[in-house]
């Protein structure tokens, strides 16, 4: 299926020069002179090679269709990332970097939607938003809570980040996993 290269997403499943390529990273860029365009790093669904590729955002890609079925996260060890279908309750592992930066954002007992290309599982979706907590940052100062800056925070999966003045320590916050930001206060 053709889609648009600026709606290109993290887990999706595309074909690039006659192979199936699973997107790890997507940046959208909009550079000062000239078009704006997609930075993807993509993996290879077969040998597992990793690959960076530029595509103007009015280029098409072809989306493969897959299946995706939803999945439960259960443990990592040595030999990667071990998955359980909601549905059959089989189990499966993958490797560890099949997530990419958005590793840490996977925690025990949750939800994913995992695609699968021919039976083989090729990728796995994450949901956009968690919620996590902060920490360790700079403490509250009186009066800056107006000011539209943002202060550097440690997240307890290890990530850094950065979050508005009025973030303290030991606050839960929900935070993008495409690219680690902060979106608000979680309630």
């Amino acid at each position: 299926m053709k889609q648009l290269a600026g709606s290109i997403r993290i887990g999706w499943v595309i074909e690039y020069k006659g192979k199936p390529w699973t997107i790890v990273k997507a940046q959208h860029i909009k550079p000062g002179k000239g078009g704006a365009f997609m930075q993807v790093e993509m993996k290879a669904v077969e040998e597992g090679t990793k690959t960076n590729e530029r595509f103007r955002t009015e280029d098409t890609v072809e989306k493969l269709m897959v299946e995706e079925r939803d999945c439960q996260f259960l443990f990592e060890d040595a030999t990667g990332l071990t998955f359980m279908e909601s549905d059959t309750f089989e189990q499966f592992t993958l490797p560890a970097d099949i997530l990419g930066d958005a590793r840490p954002f996977m925690t025990d007992g949750m939800e994913v939607l995992i695609s699968f290309i021919d039976g083989k599982p090729v990728s796995v979706d994450l949901p956009q938003q968690v919620i996590c907590e902060v920490t360790e940052t700079e403490p509250v100062v009186k009066g800056q809570t107006v000011t539209s800056s943002y202060k550097p925070a440690i997240l307890d999966n290890g990530v850094r980040t950065t979050v508005p003045p009025f973030i303290a320590t030991g606050d839960k916050i929900v935070v993008a996993t495409s690219d680690a930001s902060y979106v608000e206060r979680a309630k």
